[in-house]
Order: structure tokens, then sequence, then C-alpha cells
């Protein structure tokens, strides 16, 4: 969990923290200071109505809950300046980071940090609903280059690690009032302040939005946009017969299968 400031801390000690450990981390929990010898009292059992839970096109008008995910290796001043901007009530997002062991795992919780604190001041009436950080027992692969990253060759390997990760960021911050989950990139830096409303307004349980990169087009010498993630799309029957004859060591990327020896 993100740390707290001695004034957040005093806010958060009544009814906006968490009764317990094993409460659902929509809201922060706050360990009780225990007197010598006493025993924390086991946590109660709780009744959930997740039929009340709703998922609609108009997420603000029936109050339902966003929960943001992002893993984080670097930290972008751009990312964060964008979700401070959103126009969904704040009271209704709660954010999610794992962040993988490392020096530079380490420089990004700490400027993380910095802005959590300012953002989340107890002066600060568009406060977050809650934050929660994750630290990886292990290191990822560090590629730095753009070509590296996207190497066929590193694929496996890169996307076992990003898999394991978010998924243990999602079982970890998933609580029964959530209604939307958004996996947003730390290298996301422009974003529209409505992008919540906008996803939800389609009334689809996925959807995924398109993303572009700015980059120097040397055939026009000049600044360009050009498509970026090549992670989505819809298989052809071909691919789809492809996947059919998968081993259990492969994987399909983009209708081309990889199989790495162990």
């Amino acid at each position: 969990m993100a740390n707290l400031d001695a004034g957040a801390k005093q806010i958060l000690s009544s009814k906006d923290a968490a009764s317990n450990a094993l409460s659902p981390p929509s809201l922060p929990y706050i360990k009780p200071k225990l007197a010598e010898g006493e025993v924390m009292a086991p946590p109660p059992v709780v009744h959930y109505h997740m039929n009340n839970v709703t998922v609609t096109g108009d997420p603000i008008g029936n109050r339902e809950s966003v929960l943001i995910l992002t893993p984080l290796a670097r930290f972008y001043d751009g990312y964060w300046d964008n979700l401070v901007k959103l126009s969904y009530p704040h009271d209704l997002i709660s954010l999610g980071f794992i962040i993988p062991k490392g020096r530079e795992g380490n420089l990004a919780t700490q400027q993380l940090q910095e802005r959590i604190q300012k953002t989340q001041a107890p002066t600060n009436k568009n406060r977050f609903a809650s934050i929660t950080i994750l630290r990886q027992d292990d290191e990822i692969p560090v590629l730095t280059s753009e070509h590296e990253r996207h190497a066929l060759s590193a694929q496996k390997e890169r996307r076992a690690a990003m898999s394991k990760a978010r998924n243990a960021l999602l079982f970890t911050t998933l609580g029964p009032t959530t209604s939307w989950v958004l996996w947003l990139d730390s290298d996301i830096v422009e974003t529209p302040a409505s992008l919540v409303q906008d996803l939800a307004s389609h009334d689809k349980g996925i959807i995924v939005p398109n993303c572009f990169q700015r980059y120097y087009n040397k055939d026009k010498e000049s600044m360009d946009v050009r498509p970026y993630d090549f992670n989505s799309w819809q298989d052809s029957p071909t691919a789809k017969g492809l996947a059919e004859k998968m081993g259990p060591e492969e994987i399909l990327l983009e209708g081309c299968i990889i199989t790495t020896s162990n």
C-alpha cells in the first residue's frame, strides 16, 4: 500500500479505511496499534451483494467503481498528469501498480510515491478512492530499446513475466464493488480526460482502444503519428487453425507461432 502522511492516516482511520486486513482493496487498510499482549480480533464474515454491481454505458450516473491497473517499470510525469485530469469522479477510481525489483523499480516507486503524496493530501478534495502499490519479488527482463522489446525472440520470456505480474496485480486489487477494470500502460502519456466515459459508452464487456505513437517521419522530414499497439487483433481462420495445433510451450503472436525449448 502506498505510504501516507500523518494527516492522511488521521482521515483514513475513520469511515474511509477498510475494517480489517482481509477487506476488499477498494479502501486502504491501516493496521491498528495493539497493546502489549493484545490479540487482534479475527476478521468478520462479510456478505457482499454482487448482484448490485452494475456494468453499464452510463457509469457516472450509476456510480460504478473503476479500477485502473498499471505495471510500472518506469515513471512518466505525463502518465500521472493524465490520471489526475480524468473527469471521471475520483472517489469512484481505485489505482493499482506493480513495480519490479531492482534499481529502476526503486526509482519508479520513489517517483510514484512523491506524486501520490501530493494527490492524496488531506487538503485535496479530488483524491482517488484508494491506491495500492505492489513490489515484485524478482526482477523482470530489462529490454532498453523499442527494437529489443518487440523482437520475436524476446516475446515468450517478456510476455510470461508480464502475464505473471498482471495476474498478481489484478487478483490482489479486484474487489466486490469493482464494475470496470482499465489496464493503462505507464508510457501512455496522452489520453483524453473523458477516457473512462468514452470506453464505457460503447456498452461492451471488453473494449480495446487504439494506441498511436508520435515519431519523426524521415520521409516527410517532420513529426508524424502511426499506429503503435500491434497486440490487439482479430484472429483469421488461418491463425485459429495454427492455434489448434499449438504445443504447451508455444505462443501465438500476430499469426506467428514461437517455440522455445526449455
